[in-house]
């Protein structure tokens, strides 16, 4: 006989696929697309469909083409993590290994965006989101990294940062939160998601015109290593081992409609791509996996 907690979880096993049929695509089944890397993050996507991610211990930035071709795009790469394009084709990459922000050109010039905080290292920037007027907001945890010379916070708190669209101005918008990690925002750029993910929470914010956040609100109680959010509003994120690791679906108020399963000791972030913007990947753990979605991603790099 299952136990009450056995039984629930049969129960969430059977009912979230099919709630999440309107969001995968018919007959659609997670694929295995690269494997045996160290640990991959940070997918994101240019405006041809072509997806970058990061095998990150190993310093390197991937590239996997709309014909389905994997390839170095750089290495070294700062150590890079979290990344996004911005409207001028440059792979916004949070370059960990000097806890720098950095602007990655297409031919592969690197600028430096941000170095520090009012004279102290950063924590970490670990993933980014970039608004419509060309906003960065960074969120930046304290993770202890093997490559570091350092063992402590050199600041006072693990916050969100934002940095203007001239790339001059540098401030923190939130408070101090427990590790905030995945991020993202909508196209209207209008509101911004972000998960602290040692709280098990996600946060909805309204975004002011000068980058400031307001009406902080609590969207979920589950935190995510990385997010991503359709053209539905839907916000699909990343969770880590035990009975949530995975991808999991939510819908604009906050309610879990759906669940992939990942076989992977973590789930680590997630980004639309493809020829159409509507093949959900997924980088978790050693490998890199996609699924075929319904919807499109609601920020394609344009």
């Amino acid at each position: 006989m299952k136990t009450p907690v056995a039984a629930f979880a049969a129960l969430f096993a059977i009912v979230l696929p099919l709630c999440a049929q309107n969001i995968i695509a018919p007959g659609a089944t997670l694929q295995k697309l690269a494997t045996h890397f160290a640990f991959t993050e940070g997918p994101t996507c240019n405006k041809n469909g072509d997806v970058f991610f990061v095998d990150q211990p190993n310093n390197r930035i991937m590239e996997w083409s709309v014909d389905g071709k994997l390839s170095t795009f750089m290495q070294p790469s700062g150590h890079s993590n979290g990344m996004m394009f911005d409207a001028n084709g440059n792979l916004i990459s949070c370059a960990d290994e000097h806890n720098e922000l950095w602007s990655i050109a297409p031919d592969k010039t690197v600028m430096v965006l941000v170095t520090n905080y009012l004279g102290k290292y950063l924590n970490g920037p670990n993933d980014v989101w970039i608004t419509p007027a060309g906003g960065i907001y960074m969120t930046d945890p304290f993770y202890r990294r093997t490559w570091w010379d350092h063992s402590r916070m050199a600041l006072d708190g693990q916050m969100v940062f934002y940095l203007t669209p001239d790339h001059k101005n540098l401030f923190p918008v939130t408070e101090s939160m427990g590790h905030p990690n995945g991020i993202t925002g909508t196209p209207d750029g209008k509101t911004l998601y972000v998960s602290a993910l040692s709280d098990g929470q996600t946060w909805r914010y309204e975004i002011l015109p000068n980058g400031f956040l307001t009406n902080k609100t609590l969207f979920c109680e589950r935190g995510s290593d990385g997010m991503t959010i359709d053209e539905d509003g839907d916000l699909i994120m990343c969770a880590g081992p035990g009975p949530t690791n995975g991808v999991s679906i939510f819908n604009p108020q906050g309610k879990l409609i759906g669940h992939i399963d990942v076989p992977e000791p973590w789930s680590a972030n997630v980004c639309f791509g493809g020829k159409d913007h509507q093949t959900l990947f997924i980088t978790a753990s050693s490998s890199l996996y996609s699924i075929g979605m319904t919807v499109k991603g609601a920020n394609p790099a344009k």
